[in-house]
């Protein structure tokens, strides 16, 4: 008795691209950037491997060089001279981005976002403006009103600087709105949102806040960033974002939340973005350095997955490794 259907047929080399139901390509993903305004050489960022910042002199030959594996899209993260409570560094228009932005945007074809959050450029290394007395009260919290004037200052920086797209992620509450109405009224109605719709309060952020030193001071994020245990309120966050303005939707980690990206997929026309986070990226690194995993193999596999669960775009430090084998 012979099987009457066989799969594997469509499995040999000849057939299985062409039957592929998933696709993965170099203009698929966006590589982050780190510029620093207190660095005069690149700088190695020792919990993400092949990562460093770079001082601004250094910025346009940075994103060259992410240009020249396919990747056509940046996102730019910046580590401050100085730091204070209001995180004007994060609006300044001779900012460390907004600086960096300007070149980029003149002496190169990326497609440039911009990261809208105040933690890199505040002293105490929260998304906003902070209740008073909450570096002693851990029931206290980021001032959500308050903040949002600034978030949206700091979106009209980047534009006026040249971002093509700005991507809040502070998880402040009406962000998507403020910074909407913001940039329509200076003009900047042509720049993208892309919305960190949901992020996650998770483990897996710590590279990154060595990379650009934005570790809270004191307490966590817990009373902005959404509970990992929760499904069903990240469909009300990006629904909210969604009559807000936000012109794309971000899943934020990616690899632990495929069910959350699934779920925005099904449900709203948008593009879905996903962040394939630092701790995702160290953690591969660790297993290979072990010689546990294939490094490129096991990159692949992860943003395939994201991918196939739904995501249109991904930000990822991969970006570069795998980009010349797509």
């Amino acid at each position: 008795m012979h099987p009457t259907d066989r799969p594997r047929r469509l499995r040999t080399d000849g057939v299985r691209s062409l039957v592929s139901e998933t696709t993965l390509a170099a203009t698929d993903l966006i590589a982050p950037v780190f510029v620093d305004a207190t660095a005069d050489e690149r700088v190695p960022i020792p919990s993400m491997p092949g990562h460093e910042r770079v001082p601004v002199s250094e910025a346009v030959e940075r994103v060259e060089e992410v240009l020249a594996t396919g990747v056509e899209s940046v996102i730019c993260f910046g580590i401050p001279e100085s730091k204070d409570a209001h995180g004007s560094g994060a609006y300044a228009t001779d900012g460390v981005v907004q600086r960096a932005m300007r070149a980029i945007t003149a002496e190169t074809d990326a497609y440039v976002v911009g990261d809208v959050c105040l933690c890199e450029y505040t002293d105490h290394g929260h998304c906003g403006l902070l209740e008073p007395g909450a570096e002693d009260d851990p029931t206290l919290t980021v001032r959500n009103d308050e903040t949002l004037e600034l978030l949206a200052k700091t979106a009209v920086s980047q534009a006026d600087a040249g971002a093509d797209m700005v991507a809040p992620s502070s998880m402040t509450d009406g962000q998507v709105r403020a910074i909407r109405d913001a940039l329509d009224d200076a003009g900047h109605t042509d720049v993208a949102l892309m919305s960190y719709a949901v992020k996650y309060r998770s483990a897996f952020y710590g590279p990154f806040r060595d990379a650009a030193d934005g570790a809270p001071a004191f307490g966590d994020r817990r009373h902005y960033q959404m509970n990992p245990a929760n499904r069903r309120e990240a469909l009300r966050e990006a629904r909210l974002d969604v009559a807000e303005g936000a012109d794309i939707l971000m899943v934020k980690p990616g690899l632990p939340y495929l069910d959350i990206v699934r779920d925005l997929r099904e449900s709203f026309d948008h593009p879905i973005a996903a962040y394939n986070v630092s701790g995702e990226y160290a953690m591969v690194h660790a297993a290979a350095e072990k010689g546990w995993l294939d490094l490129e193999a096991v990159a692949f596999e992860s943003l395939l997955s994201l991918k196939r669960a739904g995501a249109d775009l991904i930000v990822t430090y991969f970006a570069e490794d795998l980009a010349a084998h797509l």
